[in-house]
């Protein structure tokens, strides 16, 4: 593989360009990543679920984009990923994209969609990084380095109504990253997280629509109707008005070049707003502004 060289005090060290895998490529932020690396010279693995996205892929990016079928619930998908990737030899970046939304109160939230926000948003991420692992540790032998950028959310830093099992996998994911930053920064890889506010992606409208077909006492979604509005309302919101997918590729790509790149960065006004309200409110007062209202 030829490698071209950025600029050594700006980009990471031999930066220019090896593999990156991108989960969940097929839309939002996952595709607009593959799309900025591509154009800055990277060969992509881009990991999808179904065959008509792996072939817009190619369609798209030609043979700077290998696409791999793999399904986060599927763990051997995910392992027959990573033993693809160990055999095609050292992998520069990990970006673990892929995730869902499924919102619902946990009073009635079924424990099977809990249980699979977790699988998706937390557990699988570990999955993938361990089955990556090899193939970035080789990178780092010979290179000296290797990233793994990991795509949290605001939600990570802060959870309000309806949205419960996607902020705690997402809170998971921020205390899984520490524990990834510390074991392998002796080993030459680097692990980023990344914590996007609302954009502007097909996430939110599949999640609301997957909240409108959960099923629950008449009373109970009484109960509840105000902030399930308010949800639909904010999925509306985010997928016409949030930020482009764009923005967020090109912090994700920054992540992977520049040399000292930060550990954590929010990205949006809004999350930065809320990520700055956490850090200087006192607890009572965020909670009444958070808290539901009837």
């Amino acid at each position: 593989m030829n490698y071209a060289y950025g600029d050594a005090t700006t980009e990471a060290p031999m930066s220019g360009r090896g593999s990156v895998v991108v989960t969940g490529a097929s839309t939002g932020i996952g595709a607009a990543t593959v799309a900025a690396l591509v154009v800055d010279g990277f060969h992509v693995w881009a990991t999808v679920r179904r065959e008509q996205d792996a072939d817009r892929l190619r369609d798209d990016h030609g043979d700077a984009v290998h696409p791999l079928q793999m399904d986060l619930e599927d763990h051997d998908s995910v392992r027959a990923a990573g033993a693809a990737l160990t055999t095609a030899g050292p992998l520069w970046g990990l970006v673990n994209n892929a995730g869902v939304a499924l919102p619902g109160p946990l009073e009635y939230l079924p424990i099977e969609v809990f249980r699979r926000q977790l699988e998706v948003n937390l557990v699988g991420q570990l999955l993938v990084t361990q089955v990556m692992l090899p193939a970035l540790l080789a990178e780092s032998a010979q290179r000296g380095e290797a990233r793994i950028v990991m795509i949290g959310s605001i939600g990570g830093r802060v959870a309000g109504p309806v949205l419960g099992g996607y902020a705690a996998a997402k809170h998971g994911l921020v205390g899984m990253t520490g524990s990834l930053r510390a074991e392998l920064a002796p080993f030459g890889v680097q692990v980023l997280l990344i914590e996007p506010g609302a954009i502007a992606t097909p996430i939110w409208s599949r999640g609301a629509a997957a909240g409108d077909q959960l099923v629950a006492p008449a009373e109970v979604l009484q109960r509840y109707d105000k902030m399930l509005a308010a949800a639909r309302d904010m999925a509306r919101n985010g997928s016409a008005r949030g930020l482009p997918p764009d923005a967020v590729a090109a912090v994700i790509r920054e992540a992977l070049t520049k040399r000292d790149p930060p550990p954590r960065q929010v990205v949006g006004r809004d999350a930065k707003l809320m990520a700055a309200m956490v850090r200087l409110l006192p607890y009572r007062l965020l909670y009444r502004l958070l808290r539901a209202r009837r």
